[in-house]
């Protein structure tokens, strides 16, 4: 049987002019010119047709994997390279961040009581990111000469978390004294469940506490500050 014979059969059991050309070592364009008035199965070309398809699948998935990876090298690159802009931090770059955040997420609500404003208000900051506690905390003590000893800590936790644990790391990363930790409370806000999946908080949820009513009243003279700037 000669080579047109068998590209004939070949392609009368589906099989597609790459794999044909493949097998016998015959040009697609002489293929053409043997196979083109060939009358093929439906079974035959739908098994073409299939094979046609998964690798044009395989092709996409193969190029959008590619893309993945260009674009996380990309991110990567652009994030450490604007890092290095940063430098250090000075005594006024960390002033205006403790600022901003607390503004952001700090307790600024007067106490009221029977109608009236109370004298008392302590300073309080709620995260999950120990980066925003740690530069908050340095905030106080640079700006305010605050010693971690002095700040009171609670935590919100979920029910699978472990209440020692969960007060080692933050002890760890905030330097303050294991005994200024308050019990733990377990149980996240609607709010915070909204936000986020319970794996999401892998620390639970941490509440720092000032009792310098002094203190609070001069961020949020800064935080007022800020804002004739705007």
């Amino acid at each position: 049987m000669n080579k047109r014979e068998l590209a004939i059969k070949l392609r009368l059991s589906g099989k597609s002019y790459t794999q044909i050309s493949r097998e016998l070592s015959v040009a697609k364009s002489t293929l053409s010119s043997w196979l083109a008035a060939l009358e093929i199965s439906d079974g035959a070309r739908e098994r073409i047709n299939a094979r046609g398809r998964t690798k044009a699948i395989e092709a996409l998935v193969k190029r959008n994997r590619q893309q993945t990876v260009l674009a996380i090298e990309r991110a990567t690159k652009l994030q450490n390279d604007f890092s290095k802009r940063i430098g250090n931090l000075s005594r006024r770059d960390v002033l205006m961040i403790g600022l901003a955040l607390y503004w952001a997420e700090g307790h600024k609500r007067l106490i009221v009581k029977d109608g009236k404003k109370r004298t008392y208000h302590p300073i309080a900051l709620t995260n999950s990111d120990p980066g925003i506690v740690k530069i908050f905390i340095r905030f106080l003590r640079e700006t305010f000469g605050v010693v971690p000893r002095d700040i009171k800590v609670e935590l919100r936790l979920f029910e699978h978390q472990d209440a020692g644990r969960a007060i080692d790391f933050w002890s760890k990363a905030t330097s303050i004294p294991r005994e200024n930790f308050r019990k733990p409370y377990y149980g996240i806000s609607i709010s915070s469940r909204g936000k986020r999946p319970y794996y999401r908080l892998e620390h639970g949820i941490i509440r720092i506490v000032l009792s310098k009513t002094v203190l609070f009243h001069k961020i949020l003279g800064g935080i007022e500050g800020i804002k004739k700037l705007v």
